[in-house]
């Protein structure tokens, strides 16, 4: 009896290639030709042999018969592929495999004899409950996704670690009940659905050996080492651990990622204000670049080019054979602290986040050429998450030393700034009299909101477009180049090659995914600029197409970066033009009545504004403050919108923008998140205006399938007939100057999830105007009129 990997099992496992051989019979009996001829050889080879049908018992009988079955599945293990893919008969689950590709054998021949070939972290538990699943999904029509992503854990043989993801074919596999078997209600699966830690229960709805598994299933492995060491990675850095348990373990996973079995990792602080690099107090990877010193002075440690490099420039360092560079740059202290250290390679990478060099990333080899500039790319896999995560601690650091010297640190709207300092007295007044004093949260109560939001429209579609003409642009000419080297035999082949540019081009018709333009990037740094870059000596003519190629590679200068530079400097205009106009007009806005105001650049500019006495207790707020505060919100963004207007004609990209206001009459309360260190909303109720700003922006006017939004118009969402009436006003006003279009659209907007009930109005917004905007917007003579508007009426 074939047994399984766990003693009790829901199935009898009947290992047999039925399904194969009834295609094969009808194959046989119903087409002519090579097809039907080779399947009736086939089928008269394994006539001998009736177990392959009914299905095989014992270890043995699959050994004796290992050539016929191999016949059997030529189709579907082609040889051509056995070198490549990593693949074997088994059923899921089942500690049995056999029938490997060439690859596979020689995964399991570098793991050696003792590699024990178990599922990673699974258990009889979850064998079970994944086994009765298979049932349930295949006899009972469920669509249970039991499946979490699997894993063996393979050793190579100079010890590194490989991980290969498991995915399993069950086309071949047939499940049939048995007299032992218990049909089950729709009352048990709902049940059995609530209850996975109850393995009792599903026994007891399945019982052992209650189900036949008739068939075979294929198992593919996934070299999936890169990113299982990126996951580890993530979960190091943001677990704490002890020190030598992290350095460890990263480099259990940069080995991993390497293929360096003993490859080791350090990291060194820079300290930007003193020109130094340094180790910070309890730093958890010790510094080679120091050595067991607390800190260095950069330019005395650095030669001036490396200086340059690594320091102003933030461009990675790779030497690849130390001694011999040591020899050939004596002046190089750094190299020669290195070489006596034992050090043969090492790899100097920059750490930096928002323009500001954190520290720098060490990995050092006793070899030569373990780590180059080639290898060095890797880097680019993982750097995301260690920059983040030294961003991370030295934010925590320096918050750390400015909480000393001010309680409150966080950079606060000046509206605000009176309620921190308020309790940060307290608290040091507290302090001085020996008594103990908790800061209370910062909260403003009954301040009104409002939210508006100036959006550049199809920018991610702009974006992509861009993207999509560099990257065909840049295939384009590698498919030129390629083909002059290889007719001016340059090269000896490059068929595959051509032949992948040619499937990334086709590709890009069909558009860019969120990763595209990153996999194609890798491919050519991987499989094609290596062919340009290879030590010999090209022909003249070709030598000189690949210098300008590769300086066409220059993100900041080159032609392959053309668009996506136009559609980068587009976006900054359009958005510094926005923010510059609201910014200035703020202050306008502060000296008139005091308010929280924040503001976020995206594809465009969002603002939220909070106003009421809680925040000016000094002052008398009423109503009337609230009307002319969004009479300005409604008069800038008109101007936003009229600039961009004209600004669009000097753009690269002629993009538009959408403008839209919410309105939201009942007031809220904003609370002080210290772990965010900014305002939010505070109380469930207040949750809703929260809920609607993040879905507003991309909904629908109810029953149709049009945006409510559309360029060179202003929508105003409201919910209440007064807020309506109020905005009629403000609107008719500025239509009597010519800025928004003599027809007002009135609709409902689709509900929403969770919010439904919203109303809005559209106007057109007019770029005609004759005077300068200098002259038309004229804010204090808008809200003249705007008062004795109201006062008249």
């Amino acid at each position: 009896m074939l047994v399984p990997q766990f003693s009790d099992n829901p199935f009898q496992i009947k290992l047999s290639f039925h399904k194969i051989i009834e295609g094969l019979e009808e194959i046989a009996a119903n087409e002519i030709g090579i097809d039907a001829k080779k399947a009736k050889l086939l089928l008269k080879e394994i006539q001998p042999f009736p177990e392959l049908r009914e299905g095989i018992e014992s270890i043995d009988q699959i050994a004796n018969n290992e050539i016929i079955i191999s016949h059997l599945l030529e189709g579907l293990f082609p040889a051509i592929l056995s070198k490549n893919e990593i693949k074997a008969v088994s059923i899921p689950y089942l500690g049995l495999t056999f029938n490997y590709t060439d690859r596979f054998k020689e995964i399991l021949k570098a793991a050696g004899k003792d590699f024990d070939f178990n599922i990673r972290d699974f258990d009889e538990h979850q064998f079970y409950i994944m086994s009765c699943c298979i049932i349930l999904n295949q006899f009972y029509g469920t669509r249970l996704d039991f499946g979490k992503p699997l894993f063996y854990d393979i050793p190579t043989i100079d010890g590194i670690t490989k991980h290969y993801r498991i995915l399993y074919n069950a086309d071949f596999l047939e499940i049939i009940p048995t007299e032992k078997s218990k049909m089950l209600t729709k009352e048990d699966i709902d049940l059995l659905m609530d209850n996975y830690d109850d393995l009792a229960l599903w026994k007891e709805k399945f019982p052992p050996d209650s189900w036949i598994l008739k068939g075979f299933g294929i198992m593919t492995l996934f070299d999936a080492t890169v990113e299982n060491a990126v996951s580890s990675l993530k979960g190091n850095l943001l677990g704490d651990v002890e020190s030598s348990e992290l350095e460890e373990s990263l480099e259990t996973i940069f080995r991993s990622i390497f293929k360096i079995p003993d490859l080791h990792i350090g990291f060194t602080s820079f300290d930007k204000e003193n020109d130094k690099f340094s180790t910070t107090s309890g730093q958890k990877v010790k510094s080679y670049m120091l050595a067991g010193k607390a800190d260095g002075d950069c330019q005395k440690m650095l030669r001036a080019d490396s200086y340059q490099n690594l320091i102003k420039k933030h461009t990675p360092i790779a030497v690849t054979d130390l001694p011999e560079f040591a020899a050939q740059n004596p002046d190089s202290k750094l190299s020669q602290h290195f070489v006596n250290q034992g050090l043969q390679s090492f790899i100097l990478a920059p750490v930096v986040k928002n323009g500001m060099l954190l520290g720098i990333l060490e990995l050092v080899s006793k070899r030569t050429r373990d780590l180059n500039s080639v290898n060095a790319k890797k880097l680019e896999i993982v750097m995301p998450f260690i920059v983040d995560t030294i961003y991370r601690k030295v934010t925590d650091l320096q918050n750390q030393i400015q909480a000393v010297i001010q309680k409150n640190y966080t950079k606060l709207h000046p509206s605000v700034n009176w309620k921190f300092r308020e309790e940060a007295l307290k608290h040091i007044q507290s302090k001085n009299a020996g008594k103990s004093y908790t800061p209370k949260e910062i909260v403003f109560h009954d301040v009104y909101p409002l939210y508006g939001q100036i959006d550049i429209k199809d920018s991610s579609i702009t974006r992509n477009l861009s993207v999509t003409n560099d990257l065909s642009y840049q295939l384009e000419k590698l498919i030129l180049l390629l083909e002059q080297m290889r007719q001016s035999n340059d090269i000896v082949s490059a068929e595959q090659e051509l032949f992948d540019l040619k499937i990334f081009i086709d590709d890009l018709v069909t558009g860019v995914k969120a990763d595209t333009e990153q996999h194609i990037q890798n491919y050519l740094e991987i499989n094609i600029h290596p062919l340009l870059k290879e030590n010999k000596k090209f022909s003249k003519e070709i030598s000189k197409l690949i210098k300008e190629y590769f300086r066409n590679t220059d993100k900041i200068t080159g032609d392959f970066y053309a668009n996506r530079r136009k559609y980068e400097i587009t976006l900054t205009l359009i958005n510094e033009k926005l923010i510059s106009i609201i910014d200035n007009r703020q202050t306008d806005a502060q000296a008139y009545f005091p308010h929280y105001f924040e503001r976020f650049k995206t594809d465009g500019v969002e603002h939220n504004l909070y106003a009421g006495a809680s925040i000016a207790p000094t002052k008398t707020f009423d109503l009337a403050h609230l009307e002319h505060l969004r009479f300005w919100q409604l008069l800038v963004l008109c101007e936003m919108q009229i600039e961009q207007y004209h600004l669009k004609k000097t753009l690269p990209y002629p993009l538009n923008v959408t403008s839209l206001i919410l309105i939201f009459s009942a007031p809220i309360s904003i609370r002080f998140r210290m772990d965010e260190k900014h305002f939010d909303i505070d109380g469930a109720y207040n949750i809703r205006y929260e809920v609607i700003k993040k879905r507003i922006d991309k909904a629908y006017i109810k029953g149709t399938k049009e945006r409510i939004t559309q360029q060179n118009k202003i929508t105003i969402i409201f919910s209440k007939f007064e807020e309506e009436q109020d905005y009629i006003k403000y609107i008719n006003l500025l239509q009597d100057h010519g800025i928004l279009a003599p027809k007002i659209e009135e609709f409902e907007v689709e509900d929403l999830q969770g919010v439904s009930g919203l109303k809005a109005l559209r106007v057109g917004i007019l770029h005609n105007q004759g005077e300068s905007l200098e002259k038309i917007f004229r804010y204090d003579e808008f809200y003249k009129q705007l008062n004795a508007f109201v006062v008249e009426n």
